[in-house]
């Protein structure tokens, strides 16, 4: 059975604001996906020996990847600020009858962001 299918332009989110923001937050997944297969390639070649790891290193400093690197984080950013804006809206927060106001939830997310930040930097530098 076929039903009625309203026909939808190729460029339908470009007709508002919201419908692009939304597109361009969809779309920075792609950069954080891609940096976890970095992430998994590199631990594969940090098993396989210093030789490959030497080498995989030297790949990820290259100057295209520098600009990789740089859109990678302005992705992330972008994904992570319009998620903790989301999160309230996306689950009621309640303690006992009350609710738990927007801002104090979105607050505890950037808190929780600050403190994980932190502790990698502390790993990752070794102080």
């Amino acid at each position: 059975m076929t039903g009625y299918r309203r026909p939808v332009r190729f460029l339908w989110w470009t007709e508002r604001r919201s419908y692009v923001l939304f597109v361009v937050r969809e779309l920075t997944s792609l950069f954080v996906g891609t940096y976890a297969v970095l992430l998994l390639i590199l631990v594969d070649r940090l098993v396989r020996g210093p030789t490959a790891y030497e080498a995989y290193l030297a790949f990820l400093g290259a100057p295209g990847m520098a600009v990789f690197h740089a859109l990678g984080l302005a992705a992330a950013l972008y994904h992570s600020v319009t998620w903790f804006a989301l999160a309230p809206k996306a689950m009621t927060v309640r303690l006992g009858r009350h609710r738990v106001p927007d801002a104090a939830v979105v607050g505890a997310n950037y808190a929780v962001w600050a403190i994980v930040s932190a502790v990698v930097a502390r790993i990752v530098l070794g102080r």
